[in-house]
């Protein structure tokens, strides 16, 4: 019974900062829908002024646990346990027609060449996450948070590294700690580095750690920081 007291008052501390939280990052992604749809409108005309694919595609992520910890990953209604639910994220098509299959459960490399020359600019500045604005307002996301991961690469990463399924905790986000102190990932070790800042921002999260975050998102991007 102890070993459960203190999940369930990490649990209700985190729920007591989720209301403010939660309204500043729907504040925050309904004035970005507003600011950079003039951008985002440019962003679709030249995707498709120069690639044969679409201008959006969906991906499907795992998103947010609400499950009590302490307790057995099962569940009974469940087939399988995807460690929190998921969803799909929006985001602007980068690489060439017909590699996305292909690319669904590999990282993305610098010089990868399934990036075509637009959206090598946009990962570059990190524009290619814009629509994730929506994932927001959906209730999917926050602007803050650890970044969600693909269903399969989380299977794998969860029985890698210690405390991973830990991050579900709170909503995914756009931006977060991990992101801009680390670039973008490249194997276990450098995932493994970034869970410890996501549980670090967990530890520590509020309002004013997560409007922290996002004022030194725009330099990271601006500077194009672990960005390829």
């Amino acid at each position: 019974m102890t070993s459960l007291v203190q999940p369930r008052l990490q649990v209700a501390q985190r729920e007591a900062s989720e209301g403010p939280r939660r309204a500043l990052n729907i504040l925050v992604a309904a004035i970005g829908l507003l600011l950079t749809a003039p951008l985002m409108a440019a962003i679709a005309a030249a995707i498709k002024l120069t690639s044969r694919g679409p201008i959006f595609y969906t991906q499907t992520r795992i998103g947010i646990d609400r499950r009590e910890p302490g307790l057995p990953a099962g569940n009974s209604r469940r087939v399988s346990d995807f460690g929190g639910k998921p969803f799909r994220i929006y985001k602007f098509c980068t690489m060439r027609p017909g590699q996305k299959s292909k690319s669904a459960e590999v990282w993305a490399s610098p010089d990868d060449p399934r990036v075509t020359p637009v959206g090598r600019l946009l990962r570059l500045y990190r524009l290619d996450e814009l629509p994730q604005l929506v994932n927001v307002l959906r209730g999917e996301m926050n602007v803050v948070g650890p970044r969600p991961e693909q269903p399969t690469i989380f299977a794998r990463l969860r029985e890698q590294i210690d405390r991973y399924e830990q991050r579900q905790r709170v909503r995914p986000g756009i931006t977060g700690w991990a992101q801009i102190n680390q670039s973008y990932d490249t194997s276990v070790d450098s995932v493994r580095r970034k869970v410890e800042l996501d549980l670090e921002y967990i530890r520590r999260q509020s309002v004013l750690e997560d409007v922290r975050i996002l004022l030194r998102t725009l330099p990271v991007m601006l500077g194009t920081k672990g960005a390829w």
